[in-house]
């Protein structure tokens, strides 16, 4: 188990098992918050009589603001003290959320809950992208970046679509989070014993760039990194918020689908098979969007992807039954598969080794704070015009996101070169300059 004296390379084929087992882990990380995504809106309605969607929908917000913030941290501390400490501290942290959940008494207990769910998947799901591409290399982000979001999507659908079923037959509550307890002590075990630190990876890549600036690539201030990321570095920004969009969409889908399709008089298993098609088709999908966007590039994939989960959720707005919902459904599953594996290889095809942990985290932060936008945005239209006209407005904002993502991005991706030398050196140089 211990391969200390075994030499650091780059590479899938070079580091698969360790690479299998961080796809392995990364599927528990996926299961632990699939658990909600069926049974959680129905409760609070349902158990806890929450009657104005935006009550209704704090959870998602306890949860994205937390996970949103927890990103940031992750991605400064894995640079600091290492990728698999932080892991496991994600797995500590998320030990109590299936009994909080399970028994918790009141609605407060079950947002303390999410917001303990908001550090787990903060700490674990960042560390997992970040060991990937440090294991990987520039060459296979984009396929690395698809496995790892497949995995944890793919697991989230089935989790999803499990504890529907659970809650159809058992009841809302406890039985559909016995799942969550299983999957935190298999995730922590495995994250103790059996995943290996890969900083030295990283470090080995940052090696083998060639530096045209020191300020531009290991100088970097968090401060610096945070600006770049956010707002001035073009590909950057684009991306960090194409994906805060996205995840204000998927808030949508989490916290106003399952209400939108009880008011239509669905069943709790049926609403559970929506709810998991999207994140079925979005996970299994990056299988082939993430290794796709090493062979034409990132932006059309991005911004195509935007504009297809536009179009889904505009359709899930504009029909009135469950097949017509579970086409859109499938289509935003689709139009989110484009977009998740490939924002993340663009950030890594810009940042540099030595700040790209920190970058990643800021992308992250940003795009997780989608969550708490868009249960906010989508709870307070809900409330002042109903639950359709707030579907039609994440349309509409999503469709934006894609023509920001035309205009303001390039291409980031260049066949057997890796971005961050051929692009990122000089564009961070010119950027720097105006810090």
């Amino acid at each position: 188990m211990n391969n200390a004296a075994a030499p650091t390379r780059l590479g899938l084929r070079q580091n698969l098992a360790q690479f299998s087992l961080l796809v392995g882990v990364n599927a528990l990380v996926g299961a632990f918050l699939g658990q909600e995504r069926t049974v959680l809106p129905l409760l609070g309605v349902r158990v806890f009589h929450l009657h104005a969607f935006t009550a209704a929908l704090t959870f998602i917000v306890a949860f994205g603001a937390t996970k949103a913030a927890t990103n940031f941290v992750a991605g400064t501390l894995s640079d600091r003290v290492g990728r698999k400490p932080v892991l496991v501290a994600g797995w500590l942290v998320g030990l109590p959320v299936p009994f909080l959940l399970a028994y918790g008494p009141s609605w407060g207990w079950i947002i303390f809950a999410n917001v303990l769910l908001g550090v787990n998947q903060g700490l674990t799901w960042s560390t997992t992208v970040i060991m990937k591409i440090d294991l990987v290399g520039p060459r296979r982000r984009g396929l690395a970046m698809g496995l790892n979001e497949a995995a944890g999507y793919g697991a989230l659908a089935l989790a999803a679509l499990a504890t529907g079923f659970i809650a159809a037959h058992a009841g809302l509550r406890p039985q559909p989070f016995f799942l969550g307890m299983a999957v935190v002590g298999l995730g922590l075990g495995l994250s103790s014993l059996f995943v290996r630190e890969t900083h030295g990876h990283a470090r080995l890549e940052a090696a083998s760039h060639v530096d045209a600036s020191p300020d531009a690539h290991g100088g970097l201030s968090t401060r610096e990194v945070f600006w770049l990321t956010s707002l001035k570095e073009r590909a950057l920004s684009a991306a960090s918020q194409a994906g805060l969009v996205n995840n204000l969409n998927d808030g949508l889908a989490w916290g106003i689908f399952p209400l939108f399709f009880a008011r239509a008089g669905l069943s709790v298993s049926r609403i559970g098979i929506l709810a998991a098609l999207y994140p079925a088709v979005w996970g299994l999908g990056q299988l082939v969007t993430g290794a796709l966007s090493d062979r034409i590039g990132r932006k059309w994939l991005i911004a195509g992807g935007m504009w297809l989960q536009a179009l889904a959720i505009g359709l899930i707005a504009a029909v009135h039954n469950f097949w017509p919902w579970a086409l859109g459904a499938l289509l935003l599953g689709a139009g989110t598969a484009m977009v998740y594996p490939t924002l993340l290889a663009a950030i890594g095809d810009v940042a540099h080794p030595t700040w790209r942990a920190r970058s990643v985290g800021v992308y992250r932060l940003w795009r997780d704070a989608g969550f708490a936008i868009g249960a906010l945005v989508a709870g307070v239209v809900a409330d002042a015009f109903g639950l359709r006209a707030a579907i039609w407005f994440v349309a509409g904002l999503t469709g934006l996101s894609g023509l920001v993502v035309a205009v303001r991005m390039y291409e980031t991706h260049r066949r057997g070169v890796p971005a961050s030398d051929a692009v990122g050196a000089a564009a961070l140089v010119e950027e720097m300059s105006d810090l």
